[in-house]
């Protein structure tokens, strides 16, 4: 029976999703969403987006767009190194590359291009990397760019009453909008946890990758799910976005 599955923040741990993917049992009749930032933090970047471009031919697969995609994207376009982005992650993503065929970086450019930024399923689960802040959805939004940098949607899931019910009157009604919600973006273990989190009707699948969490698989439906080793373990003589 095929399995709707949903998979965080990987930051070029090819190694450890290739583990996770073991681990799920993934097979080809599975459908795979995949929440953003493949890019920035270990160095198997151009592995992990060769691999995820042959997947995508065998297998259905929905690839969002992360604010991290958006920044190498920008690189391989413009060769800019922003201080920022080299800081939390892009350093290690350019050092990565050096020795890539400009054919390679083509078509991961294509890739990263071809990303989309919101998911919305036919049971009206919605997908993206981050959140979104409009009343009206993420289809609203005046910057597209919201949906895969906005914070805003997971500190207010934290910060709300727990016993608030979606009837109440001072329910958000931005959860209103989708009967479940799936993020990453905002690492899981800010909060001192490392498997997904969920709050209201929002799961938050990204479980630290980049830093010395796993990378997570969850089954949307029975939501049963699987963990890599923490990634940092699988690349002992780098850092990461530490």
């Amino acid at each position: 029976m095929s399995r709707t599955l949903v998979i965080g923040d990987i930051h070029g741990g090819y190694n450890a999703l290739e583990q996770v993917m073991k681990r799920a049992k993934v097979e080809k009749e599975d459908q795979l969403i995949f929440l953003g930032d493949y890019v920035d933090g270990w160095s198997g970047t151009p592995e992990l987006l060769s691999y995820l471009i042959q997947l995508k031919e065998e297998q259905d697969c929905i690839f969002i767009r992360g604010n991290h995609d958006a920044l190498v994207l920008n690189w391989f376009r413009t060769a800019e190194s922003i201080p920022k982005w080299l800081q939390h992650g892009g350093d290690s993503t350019m050092k990565a590359y050096q020795d890539v065929s400009s054919t390679i970086k083509d078509l991961h450019r294509l890739f990263l291009e071809n990303l989309t930024d919101y998911y919305i399923d036919e049971q009206n689960r919605l997908f993206l990397h981050a959140g979104f802040a409009n009343m009206h959805g993420p289809t609203s939004e005046f910057y597209s760019n919201t949906v895969y940098w906005d914070r805003t949607l997971w500190e207010m899931v934290l910060a709300m009453d727990k016993s608030l019910q979606p009837e109440d009157d001072f329910y958000p009604s931005r959860l209103k909008l989708f009967k479940e919600i799936y993020i990453g973006h905002t690492p899981t273990t800010r909060i001192g946890k490392t498997e997904p989190v969920n709050l209201a009707n929002v799961w938050n699948i990204d479980t630290g990758a980049a830093f010395k969490g796993p990378i997570s698989i969850l089954d949307i439906d029975t939501k049963e799910f699987w963990q890599s080793d923490p990634v940092y373990e699988l690349y002992p003589n780098e850092t990461g976005r530490n």
